[in-house]
């Protein structure tokens, strides 16, 4: 068989063969069984391939004792503190890491602690039925003979991680910095599906900004959000993958694995590049909405102040009119009062006079209303 390949940087020389392998400290006292839900997974690897699959953190800490040269390889899911405080004693975790790693809400970074790498993550699906995106977080811990995922939240499906790397053990049998990039991997690759689901929102947002919906402003606003937080945990990944790939020389990196780590680089800069133009998509559309609505708007007011001006016009049709017949009646009204004392009543041209004086005053006020184009 080919000579095993080097290990990457971060992982300390296992002593060699006559020395006697340090015994570890022994394990804190568990305040949870293993098989609580926090506890998803513990496994013991030798070569690619697994050995144990204890049913405790206690058995799984005497057991990694008994393979010096093995690896451990725990899963836990919202742990409590007691948990991660006897991790933290067994495999010698910074205390800053175990904090960040319980309390979460943690933006992605990678950081070095002596020879323990501790990577935080943010994982994403996309859910068709609300048609949102759910984020979830992430925290690892790679060591020289251990890994230690600390997941809050649905995602990414790490038993489907392990199931793949089991079925590759010449890659597993490259050590914890294998299973990191199979973690990179698959985070990345819960993107694209996201990056999908995006995609066609924003085409059907486009339809519904010229359809003019008037709820599309709510969408575009609430997808705008998503976006600001898919950035948040896609661009600190450009940096954490470009810094691991800087160290690949110094550290001795091995070649295959230096492979998959520059594939998973580029698709992670693909998708960065891409939520970036979602986000200044979602901003181009929102102005062209606010466009529209504001034409809309204006055609309505200018809809509404023609239909005024008409209305005033039919009113000034009315008034006139309405002025016009009052004239006679007003004439008609006051020769019908019948008074004896009224001069004209014995008048020979008192009907003539006033059938003349209504016509005149109706005249009148008809050229007056026409000159002020009021008919």
């Amino acid at each position: 068989m080919s000579e095993r390949r080097p290990r990457a940087a971060w992982r300390r020389q296992p002593e060699p063969p006559a020395a006697t392998p340090p015994a570890r400290p022994a394990a804190k006292a568990l305040a949870a069984p293993a098989d609580r839900p926090s506890v998803v997974q513990a496994s013991l690897y030798r070569d690619g391939r697994r050995v144990a699959s204890p049913d405790s953190l206690a058995e799984t800490f005497r057991q990694l004792r008994e393979y010096p040269d093995g690896m451990a390889w725990i899963g836990l899911h919202r742990p409590t503190e007691s948990e991660l405080h006897s991790l933290a004693g067994e495999f010698d975790l910074h205390e800053l890491a175990v904090e960040d790693a319980l309390e979460a809400h943690q933006r992605p970074k990678l950081e070095r602690y002596g020879d323990t790498l501790f990577v935080v993550l943010r994982a994403a699906r996309y859910l068709d039925a609300q048609e949102e995106v759910d984020f979830g977080e992430l925290h690892v811990f790679v060591g020289r003979d251990f890994v230690i995922t600390v997941r809050h939240g649905a995602a990414p499906d790490l038993s489907a991680v392990r199931h793949r790397m089991e079925e590759n053990p010449d890659l597993l049998a490259l050590g914890p910095e294998a299973v990191l990039y199979a973690i990179l991997d698959a985070v990345v690759d819960g993107y694209a599906p996201v990056v999908e689901g995006v995609q066609n929102d924003i085409d059907e947002i486009e339809t519904e900004v010229f359809g003019g919906d008037p709820s599309v402003s709510r969408r575009i606003y609430e997808l705008s959000r998503e976006m600001v937080e898919f950035q948040r945990a896609t661009r600190p990944l450009v940096a954490m993958l470009h810094g691991l790939m800087a160290g690949f020389a110094k550290y001795g990196t091995d070649e295959e694995l230096q492979r998959y780590l520059r594939d998973v680089a580029d698709h992670v800069t693909h998708t960065s590049e891409r939520v970036d133009g979602f986000r200044q998509a979602l901003t181009e559309i929102l102005t062209v909405n606010a466009t529209l609505v504001t034409q809309q708007q204006n055609a309505e007011m200018r809809a509404l102040a023609e239909a005024g001006f008409e209305q005033n016009e039919e009113i000034k049709k009315i008034s006139s009119w309405a002025a016009i017949l009052f004239a006679p009646t007003l004439v008609g009204t006051i020769y019908g009062m019948n008074f004896e004392a009224m001069p004209e009543l014995d008048w020979a041209f008192g009907y003539p006079f006033a059938v003349l004086l209504m016509a005149a005053v109706c005249t009148s006020l008809y050229f007056i209303f026409k000159r002020r184009d009021w008919l």
